[in-house]
C-alpha cells in the first residue's frame, strides 16, 4: 500500500512535535509488547454494524449521547469527538450491495485508541499526562497532570486524542480500554457487548494466537469464534469470509494492543498506511542529531542573538 499524502504529512507533524521535545520527555528507545499486555481483536467480517459497542461504551465511560447532524441516520455521530470514544464507520463501493467486498460491497470499520506499544502521545506530552501501564499496557491519561498542550493530538498516527473545544474546564479525551473496568476484573465494555464477537478483549499474546488462528480457516466455511473475551467458552458460529492477508497492528506504527482484521483493504477501511518503526522511536534518531554536541542549544541561542542584534539596529536606525 502507498503512503496517502494526509497520512504522511500527519505522521511528519507528529514527528515533528516528537523530535522538538526535550531528550528526557522523548522516547528512550524502539519498545516491545509487555508480557503481560491487555488488548482487542477486532474482526470487521463478525461487524454487524450494530453499534451496541458504542452504547456500551458510552455507559460504561459516562460519555452523553451525540448528534452530528447528518443526514445519513445510521453513521451518527460520524466520528470520534470529545463526547464518542469508540465508533463503527462504514464502507461503501459502488452498490454497496455485498459485505465484505471491496468493489459494489460495504464493510464496518472500529475506530478507537489502539494502544501503541510505544505511543507517539505518550512521548510527546511535556507533562506526564499521558502513560502506559508498566503492565498491561493501557494508554491513559490524568486530566490533574495536563497543561492543554494538545502535543498528543499533534503527535498520534491514529487522530485520536480529542480536545473539549466546549468545556470552559477542557481535557482530553480518549479510549482508555476501560481500565476502571479492567481494575475490578471485568473488561472492555465495547467487547463485553458485542453480540457478535466482533471485538473479543484479553492478553495480546492471546488475541495473536486467535488471529492467527482465523488466517488459516478456510474461505467458505463455517468455524466457531469466542466471544466478548479470546478465553470464553461461549462461541458463535460464523462463515468465513476471504481474510486480507494481514493483521492490522501487529508492526504497524511499532505495533499496537488493539488489532484489525477484514476482507477489505485497511487504506479502503480509513486507516493509515505507517512504517514499522514507531514514530517515537524514529524521532530519538533525530533529537540525538540535534541535541548532540549542543547543536540546538547552540542554533537557537545565535539565532536568538541575531534577531536581538538586527532589533537594536533597527531602533538606531
Amino acid at each position: 500500500m502507498k503512503i496517502k499524502r494526509r497520512d504522511f504529512l500527519k505522521g511528519l507533524a507528529g514527528s515533528a512535535v516528537l523530535a522538538m521535545a526535550p531528550p528526557a520527555i522523548a522516547a528512550s528507545s524502539e519498545k516491545n509488547r509487555l508480557p503481560d499486555a491487555l488488548g482487542i481483536l477486532y474482526d470487521s467480517t463478525l461487524c454487524v454494524g450494530c453499534q451496541a459497542c458504542m452504547v456500551a461504551c458510552k455507559k460504561a465511560n459516562n460519555m452523553p449521547m451525540e448528534y452530528s447532524g447528518s443526514q445519513r441516520l445510521w453513521e451518527n455521530p460520524v466520528d470520534l469527538s470529545s463526547k464518542t470514544l469508540n465508533v463503527i464507520k462504514e464502507y461503501e463501493n459502488g452498490a454497496a450491495k455485498i459485505k465484505d467486498r471491496e468493489i459494489d460491497g460495504y464493510a464496518f470499520i472500529k475506530r478507537q485508541c489502539m494502544h501503541c506499544v510505544d505511543p507517539a502521545c505518550v512521548s510527546a506530552c511535556p507533562a506526564t499526562a499521558m502513560t502506559k501501564d508498566p503492565k498491561t499496557g493501557i494508554v491513559s491519561y490524568n486530566k490533574d497532570a495536563c497543561i492543554g498542550c494538545r502535543y498528543c493530538a499533534v503527535a498520534c498516527p491514529f487522530d485520536i486524542p480529542k480536545f473539549e473545544w466546549d468545556n470552559p474546564f477542557p481535557k482530553i479525551v480518549k479510549c482508555q480500554l476501560c481500565n476502571h473496568l479492567v481494575a475490578k476484573g471485568q473488561i472492555a465494555a465495547c467487547a463485553s457487548e458485542c453480540p457478535t464477537g466482533a471485538s473479543i478483549f484479553g492478553p495480546v499474546k492471546d488475541l495473536l494466537i486467535e488471529a492467527e488462528r482465523r488466517q488459516t480457516m478456510i474461505p467458505g466455511k463455517y468455524y466457531e469464534f469466542p466471544v466478548a473475551e479470546v478465553s470464553s467458552t461461549t462461541k458463535q458460529v460464523h462463515k468465513v469470509k476471504q481474510y486480507i492477508p494481514y493483521l492490522y497492528g501487529k508492526n504497524d506504527g511499532g505495533g499496537t494492543q488493539t488489532f484489525m482484521m477484514a476482507a477489505v483493504p485497511f487504506n479502503k477501511l480509513g486507516l493509515p498506511t505507517l512504517p514499522d518503526r514507531s514514530y517515537a522511536s524514529m524521532a530519538e534518531n533525530i533529537q540525538h542529531t540535534l541535541y548532540k554536541g549542543m547543536i540546538l542549544p547552540i542554533v537557537v541561542f545565535g539565532g536568538l542573538i541575531f534577531l536581538v542584534k538586527r532589533s537594536e539596529k533597527n531602533k538606531k536606525e
